[in-house]
C-alpha cells in the first residue's frame, strides 16, 4: 500500500479487511468490498488477490481468474494456483486445470496447497472421463487415516468420491467413513453421503458393521504418483501466463458467467477448496 497516498491506502485497507470478515458470512458483500479495493487500488496485488477470492466465493469464475491471474503478475510465485485451476474446470475448460497443476510454480507447493492441487486435478480428470487416473492421482502419502492434517477431510471425501465414480462402492463407503471422522467442523456433507451408501448397498446391511470395518482398514498401499506418471491429456490452451489479450479482455471483472459455465459449476464443486460438500 506504500505507492499510494496515505487516505487512499487507509481506505483501500479499510475495504480489504471488511472483506475478509465478511467473505464466509456474507460473501456478496464482501465482493462489493472487494471490487472497491481493486478499483481504487488496481496495481496492487493485494486488492487484486482479494477480489479474484471473493469472486470465487460468489461463483463469478471469469472474474475471480481474471484478478488471481493478475495478483500472481504482480506477487509471482505459485499464487492461489488450485483455485485458479478450480476455476478453469468450472469454465469448462479441465484441460488447462491440468496444465496448471503441472506447471513450475505447482511444484512449490507444499501441504494443504498441495493437497488442494491434487484434489482438483482429480477433478479435472474426471471431467475428461479419466475416472481410475483420477483416483490413482489421490493416492499420495497423505491419504492416511492416521494423520489428522487440517486437510485430511477434504482429501478423504475427495477420493470417498472418486472411488464411487469409479463404481468401486465399498471403498468409496469406507472413505467417506474416514472424511466423516476426520470432519471436525462438519465441512462436508461425508454422512449424508453414507447414509446414501447404504441404500444403495442393500439397505439392510448392518452400518455399525460397515463402519467398525471402514474404521479398522488400513490405508491404500501409496506409491508417489506425479502428475507426469499419469496419462497425458493433450493441452492446445496456452499455459498459465501466455493469456491473449482476446481472454484478457473476455475476463473483464464482473462479467456474468456463461451459461456453459453455470452447467460445469456442479461438476467444479466436488473439488473446491471451499469444502467438497456443497461449496
Amino acid at each position: 500500500m506504500r505507492s499510494l497516498p496515505k487516505g487512499l491506502a487507509d481506505k483501500v485497507a479499510l475495504h480489504l479487511v471488511a472483506a475478509g470478515k465478511l467473505m464466509d458470512t456474507d460473501p456478496e458483500q464482501a465482493l462489493v468490498h472487494a471490487r472497491y479495493a481493486r478499483h481504487r487500488a488496481s496495481r496492487i496485488g493485494a486488492a487484486r488477490e482479494a477480489n479474484g477470492l471473493c469472486a470465487y466465493q460468489m461463483g463469478e469464475w471469469t472474474e475471480a481468474l481474471s484478478e488471481l491471474r493478475a495478483a500472481r503478475r504482480m506477487g509471482g510465485g505459485p499464487g492461489q494456483i488450485a483455485i485458479m485451476a478450480d476455476c478453469e474446470r468450472a469454465l469448462g475448460r479441465p484441460e488447462r486445470a491440468l496444465e496448471l497443476s503441472r506447471s513450475a510454480e505447482a511444484a512449490e507447493l507444499v501441504g494443504g496447497d498441495a493437497v488442494e492441487l491434487r484434489i482438483v486435478a482429480a477433478g479435472a480428470r474426471r471431467d475428461l472421463g479419466e475416472v481410475e487416473a483420477s483416483v490413482v492421482s489421490l493416492q499420495i502419502p497423505e491419504l492416511d487415516p492416521q494423520r489428522q492434517e487440517p486437510w485430511s477431510a477434504r482429501l478423504f471425501y475427495a477420493y470417498a468420491d472418486n472411488l464411487l465414480a469409479a463404481d468401486r462402492v465399498q471403498e468409496s463407503f469406507t472413505w467417506f467413513v474416514h472424511a466423516a471422522h476426520a470432519d471436525d467442523d462438519g465441512d462436508t456433507d461425508a454422512p449424508e453421503r453414507l447414509e446414501e451408501l447404504v441404500v444403495r448397498l442393500g439397505g439392510d446391511v448392518d452400518t455399525d458393521e460397515l463402519v467398525a470395518e471402514a474404521v479398522a482398514a488400513g490405508p491404500p498401499i501409496v506409491e508417489e504418483v506425479g502428475e507426469d506418471d499419469l496419462t497425458e491429456v493433450p493441452v492446445d490452451a496456452p499455459a498459465d501466463g501466455a493469456v491473449t489479450p482476446a481472454e484478457e479482455s473476455a475476463a473483464e471483472p464482473g462479467q456474468q458467467v456463461s451459461p456453459s459455465a453455470a452447467e460445469t459449476e456442479q461438476g467444479a464443486k466436488s473439488s473446491e477448496p471451499r469444502g467438497d460438500e456443497t461449496a
